[in-house]
């Protein structure tokens, strides 16, 4: 099933429409006779995803690709039939695979000149487009993918498309060796090396916004708050990665203790993307800034949108139990300890609750307890299902 959700409009609204529309972009095939240029069809690949992706359609990204492959037998590297094409769009449940292929000429003393062709094959209709095409030279690579991938969307979604110029202007040409390195560092296996080509990627372009995305993960998976912060700031607004980027960098702040910039991240998440945890993440660093009425609502947001979560039982009851509200915290507590008896902290708290007891001056015992939800990708794909499952 589909799990990305390009995060710029409301999810309310851009569900409907592109539920069971989603699209997986294979690697092109490389016609050269230099195997060293095989990351061309994967950078290929990974610019039309993320160009159809940023432009709010649902995609399939390398791993839900490579699962599929897997299932279906398919070597990484084989050059794929049309009947394998459709045999991956079937797995994935996919209304849309675009497949292509390159070349790559370097006559002497002249700059390498190169092809891309691209189609795009609708599974629904069994239909495939004509085929899409850019040539130039290797150095204008960034710019031929662009344009190619303009193309691929105007195929996918006309209505989405809009005019070149515009869709040009809001992707970077970025430098040839810099998406090299990127996609290196997609493709190894060795996270030292992952780490040395993302790296290399992003000082060969600043502002390059993948390879940003990419190191702030490396270093949020290492629990280095401060690095993953750094980089997942540096992902520009416009990227498909960027309310991902800002849903991290806003949990990284909150545990740096900069609960203002995380509110600030919540905050503008929250306004492109309801989803219970950014709500709930939002309340917790409202609690710490003592704006707790503000907490209450958004704690309230999150549970409305999932009673059965004891995390958001467990911070509303918190937020109450800070300002006295004993009844209706203790009221939440049992909650929790319905669905997790042994909860030490719920426990704990219930007891001061009947005892009408709250936060002794100077005791840090209780405090911060607000509990943080993790995972962007897994609460956008589980919230994006359960509202399709409601239509």
């Amino acid at each position: 099933m589909p799990r990305k959700l390009f995060a710029a409009l409301p999810l309310l609204v851009y569900l409907p429409a592109t539920w069971g529309q989603a699209t997986v972009v294979l690697p092109f095939t490389n016609l050269s006779n230099d195997a060293n240029l095989e990351w061309i069809g994967e950078a290929a690949a990974e610019n039309i995803l993320e160009s159809v992706h940023a432009e709010g359609l649902l995609t399939l990204d390398r791993a839900d690709r490579t699962l599929a492959m897997q299932r279906l037998a398919l070597p990484a590297n084989v050059v794929l039939s049309r009947a394998s094409i459709l045999r991956i769009a079937d797995e994935l449940e996919a209304e849309f695979a675009v497949f292509g292929e390159f070349e790559v000429d370097k006559p002497a003393g002249e700059k390498a000149a190169i092809k891309l062709r691209a189609r795009v094959v609708d599974r629904k209709r069994l239909y495939q487009s004509p085929e899409l095409s850019e040539a130039g030279v290797l150095d204008d690579l960034a710019l031929l993918q662009n344009r190619l991938a303009w193309k691929v969307l105007s195929a996918i979604a006309p209505h989405s498309a809009g005019k070149i110029e515009e869709f040009l202007a809001r992707r970077k040409n970025v430098r040839a060796g810099a998406i090299e390195s990127y996609v290196r560092g997609l493709l190894a296996k060795d996270p030292a090396a992952r780490h040395r080509y993302f790296t290399q990627a992003a000082r060969l372009d600043p502002e390059y916004p993948q390879p940003a995305f990419q190191l702030g993960l490396h270093y949020w998976d290492k629990e280095d708050y401060q690095q993953a912060s750094q980089w997942f700031v540096k992902v520009a607004r416009h990227d498909a990665h960027y309310m991902e980027a800002t849903y991290y960098y806003g949990i990284s702040r909150h545990y740096l203790g900069d609960y203002s910039a995380a509110e600030a991240a919540f905050l503008t998440v929250a306004s492109a993307v309801p989803l219970n945890e950014v709500f709930s993440n939002l309340g917790a660093a409202q609690v710490r800034q003592g704006k707790y009425d503000s907490a209450i609502s958004n704690f309230e947001k999150a549970l409305e949108g999932d009673p059965a979560d004891p995390d958001f039982h467990f911070n509303l009851a918190y937020a109450l139990w800070r300002t006295k509200r004993f009844d209706d915290a203790a009221n939440q507590f049992r909650a929790v300890l319905q669905r997790i008896p042994d909860d030490a902290d719920a426990t704990a708290l219930l007891g001061l609750c009947l005892r009408n007891q709250t936060l002794r001056a100077g005791e840090s015992k209780y405090e911060g307890l607000e509990r943080i939800k993790h995972d962007y990708e897994e609460t956008v794909f589980r919230q994006l299902k359960s509202l399709v499952d409601k239509k």
